[in-house]
């Protein structure tokens, strides 16, 4: 599906579902991860995860286009448009929009490497997710030099 398409989908979702025009663009981000989608407030543009498409067909996508745009008809009215309000469950029940969407299956079962760097004064040990630039940061507890002892899977 293209862009286009995504677009007319969302448009033909918006008139039937809600009797109202969607005047914004809907597109597709491959750069979300971890949601179906997002409403943006300050563009009222709606984008989507393409992979949900992917891997759990157009009902799902169908679904996730009604959830964005029940945030997207109610910011605009100026009524309660977050996942907290009662006027975005009533109007998403209504619509029989989906409340969450399915993980994907790429993201479940991810292994985290830990690196452990340990301090050449005090011997302190320190365990991150993340590489640090040794040259540039020291021990928290005595300003010691720190040295890389290992990488970790979690």
């Amino acid at each position: 599906m293209t862009n286009d398409e995504l677009q007319v989908l969302t448009e033909q979702i918006s008139k039937k579902h809600f009797n109202r025009l969607f005047h914004h663009k809907a597109t597709f981000n491959k750069r979300l991860r971890t949601t179906g989608g997002r409403y943006a407030l300050y563009s009222h543009n709606i984008e989507i995860n393409p992979k949900q498409l992917e891997f759990y067909g157009k009902e799902a996508l169908v679904n996730i286009i009604k959830h964005e745009l029940c945030h997207y008809h109610l910011h605009l009215e100026g009524k309660g448009y977050q996942h907290k309000d009662k006027d975005f469950k009533t109007l998403l029940s209504e619509v029989g929009g989906s409340r969450y969407c399915q993980t994907l299956p790429s993201s479940q079962n991810k292994v985290h490497t830990f690196y452990v760097y340990q301090c050449t004064s005090c011997d302190l040990s320190y365990r991150r997710k993340r590489k640090i630039n040794t040259s540039r940061y020291v021990c928290g507890g005595c300003k010691g030099k720190l040295k890389k002892i290992q990488s970790l899977p979690s």
